[in-house]
C-alpha cells in the first residue's frame, strides 16, 4: 500500500520536462512529474504538474486522472468538444486520444496510467 500525504512529494525529486516547440500553442510550461509506484506490467501511479500554457498532445495508453489543484481546459481534436477540469474532477483518457490542453492555472493531477 502506498499512502500519500502533502509532504510526501517534498522528499522526492520530480522529473522536469518541457514540450517540443511544435506542440506549443502559447507559453512554455514546465512540467514536473513524480512516479510514486510502477508495476512490472508498465502501470504507473504518480503526480503530474504543469505551469500555465497551451499545447497539443496525444496519448497511446489508458490514463485515469484526478485534478488536485488548478484549472485546465481539455479539447478533443476529433470532436472539438472542450471540458473544463478543476480540483476534485476525475476523467479517463483513452488510447488514441488527441487534443489540446490549456492550463489556465498551475494544474496538478494524480494519475494511474497503463
Amino acid at each position: 500500500m502506498i499512502f500519500i500525504t502533502k509532504n510526501h512529494l517534498s522528499s522526492k525529486s520530480p522529473k522536469v520536462s518541457y514540450l517540443d516547440k511544435s506542440d506549443l500553442i502559447y507559453g512554455n510550461p514546465e512540467h514536473r512529474s513524480w512516479i510514486l509506484d510502477e508495476a512490472k506490467n508498465g502501470a504507473k501511479f504518480g503526480i503530474w504538474e504543469s505551469q500555465t500554457g497551451k499545447w497539443k498532445f496525444s496519448i497511446n495508453h489508458w490514463e485515469y486522472c484526478r485534478i488536485l489543484e488548478g484549472k485546465s481546459i481539455i479539447t478533443d481534436q476529433k470532436t472539438g468538444k472542450s471540458f473544463t477540469v478543476k480540483a476534485g474532477d476525475s476523467f479517463v483518457l483513452q488510447p488514441g486520444f488527441s487534443g489540446i490542453w490549456e492550463a489556465l492555472e498551475k494544474t496538478k493531477k494524480e494519475f494511474i496510467a497503463q
